[in-house]
C-alpha cells in the first residue's frame, strides 16, 4: 500500500481523523480521551467507541507508524511516521470551516 493510500485510509474515519488532528497539538495524550469532539456520548457509546479506538483505530494508527501506542500506559504518542501524515492533517485542520460539519 503507498503511503497516500495509508494517509487517505487513515482519515476515512472520524475517530482516526479527530485522534490524528488533535495530536498535531497535543502529545501525548491518554486513549481513554475517545475523541469525540464536542459530540455528547452516553455510557454505553463511550464504552463501544472505547473497544473501537481499542481494537480497529489505534492498531491500525500504529501499524502505519503515525502512532505509538503503549498499551500498558494507556498512552498514545505521535509515531515515527507522524511527520509524513502532518501535511494532509495540518490542511484538513486550517481548512475545517470548509468542511462538513461532523467532519472534526
Amino acid at each position: 500500500m503507498s503511503n497516500i493510500d495509508e494517509f487517505f485510509r487513515s482519515v476515512v474515519n472520524v475517530r482516526r481523523r479527530r485522534l490524528l488532528v488533535h495530536m498535531l497539538s497535543h502529545n501525548p495524550e491518554d486513549e481513554s480521551k475517545l475523541y469525540t469532539g464536542d459530540i455528547e456520548t452516553v455510557d454505553t457509546e463511550a464504552t463501544r467507541l472505547l473497544i473501537e479506538m481499542e481494537h480497529t483505530h489505534l492498531p491500525l494508527l500504529e501499524d502505519y507508524g503515525f502512532i505509538n501506542w503503549d498499551r500498558d500506559n494507556h498512552e498514545v504518542t505521535k509515531g515515527p511516521k507522524f511527520d509524513d501524515i502532518r501535511p494532509l492533517l495540518e490542511m484538513i485542520e486550517a481548512h475545517q470551516d470548509e468542511l462538513p460539519d461532523d467532519w472534526l
